[in-house]
């Protein structure tokens, strides 16, 4: 059996805002601006992308899945992150390696620290 994973859906409030937001903080392309969902991927044709899709309730817990991404740099990114709208947020994480963020609409994401050479 095979399996291409295709997109994570994100559910919004305002899915073209967080759409585009994530655009921005990603750097990605959109696919799909439709006046429902909102689609950004890597690059066009590559996958996966992120879906944002409409509810009509907000967050109000802890997300079960969240993304982690890898920088160069973890205080920059943390800081550029920070500048585009996104809030620190504390989740029971305590001390760690990593800095956790929430988008404008309060869904949490992992900025970690730098990979160490593994020699």
């Amino acid at each position: 059996m095979s399996l291409d994973w295709e997109q994570v859906i994100v559910d919004a409030r305002d899915p073209v805002a967080l759409g585009a937001w994530w655009r921005e903080a990603l750097g990605w392309v959109v696919v799909d601006d439709g006046p429902e969902v909102y689609e950004i991927r890597p690059e066009a044709t590559q996958t996966p992308g992120l879906l944002f899709v409409p509810v009509a309730e907000g967050k109000t817990t802890k997300n079960r899945l969240h993304l982690d991404f890898q920088p160069e740099h973890q205080d920059r990114e943390v800081d550029r992150m920070l500048s585009l709208g996104a809030s620190r947020v504390d989740v029971g994480q305590g001390d760690q390696s990593w800095v956790v963020l929430a988008d404008p609409e309060g869904n949490e994401f992992c900025v970690l620290a730098p990979r160490r050479n593994e020699s």
